[in-house]
């Protein structure tokens, strides 16, 4: 069996950025997306709403005349502000998590899978009769792709606590899920607030979110072929293994320990001790 060095584990990756400010602590894909969506809500005011006019999903040119390419680019679309802040909250705190979880191209992956299937299924409550409305209607935001993030979370760390503003009060992640799932399936079968086309772009994201982290080898396409060595090529000379003293079992034990922890609480729950065992692991590991 291959020993597989800490920097290879998908969630140790990128957890410690240089530099400082709250975009350099952030792995690259949560920032570029970031960075993705405000810059593109400036634009688009600027050009009068051009862009949103001419992304945005509705059934009427995504479906009936196969502008497929709006599966994508309605992610990436804001109606407000308001609307831009709250999902940039969302891919803000909980994204960093689930990048670190599956790793940077993997989670890019998931996240645009979850938009899209957003877009999917409020295509399939349209056409079902469940939603009625006008098939030019828009399906704007990224609010599917981060719902799709925070069932994905509430599967790996369902008992991760986490404090909202409003109401003032502390959840699980497994509690603050069923809430907001609830809250998105009444409004659609209740008809409240007049946003269902949105609240089945939140299930779309929701449920194949749960789908992809219950069953994550579905995205193993995205780890590429493996590269055959040549027969004829000579073989890289490889060091004899050395034996593994006891300092080294303890601490790779501890390391252990550290990773699961990160798997069931998140990256920020660690101290700034179990942080620094980190840090030398990951520098004894470059040397070897």
């Amino acid at each position: 069996m291959a020993q597989m060095g800490i920097a290879d584990r998908d969630y140790h990756r990128n957890q410690s950025p240089s530099g400082s400010g709250f975009l350099t602590q952030l792995p690259p894909v949560v920032k570029g997306l970031l960075v993705a969506n405000v810059g593109i809500y400036f634009v688009d005011l600027f050009l009068g709403k051009l862009l949103r006019s001419a992304g945005a999903f509705t059934i009427d040119s995504a479906i009936f005349h196969a502008h497929l390419w709006k599966l994508v680019t309605f992610q990436f679309l804001h109606s407000g502000i308001g609307h831009l802040f709250f999902n940039s909250m969302g891919l803000f705190f909980l994204g960093p998590w689930m990048e670190r979880w599956w790793g940077s191209r993997k989670f890019l992956t998931f996240y645009l899978l979850c938009g899209i299937a957003g877009a999917c299924f409020y295509s399939l409550l349209y056409f079902a009769g469940v939603i009625v409305s006008d098939p030019g209607s828009p399906l704007i935001g990224a609010s599917a792709g981060i719902y799709g993030i925070f069932i994905g979370v509430a599967v790996i760390a369902p008992e991760m606590r986490v404090s909202l503003l409003f109401p003032p009060i502390e959840l699980s992640m497994r509690q603050l899920a069923l809430g907001l799932m609830a809250i998105s399936a009444g409004s659609i079968l209740l008809k409240l607030g007049g946003n269902t086309g949105g609240e089945a772009g939140h299930l779309g994201g929701a449920i194949l979110g749960f789908i992809l982290v219950r069953h994550a080898w579905l995205l193993d396409f995205m780890d590429g072929p493996s590269i055959a060595r040549s027969p004829r090529l000579p073989r890289a000379h490889q060091p004899k293994l050395r034996p593994r003293t006891t300092l080294i079992m303890e601490q790779e034990s501890a390391v252990d320990q550290i990773l699961d922890k990160i798997s069931r609480e998140g990256f920020q729950s660690l101290t700034q001790e179990e942080r620094d065992i980190l840090h030398q692991a990951s520098k004894s590991d470059q040397s070897r």
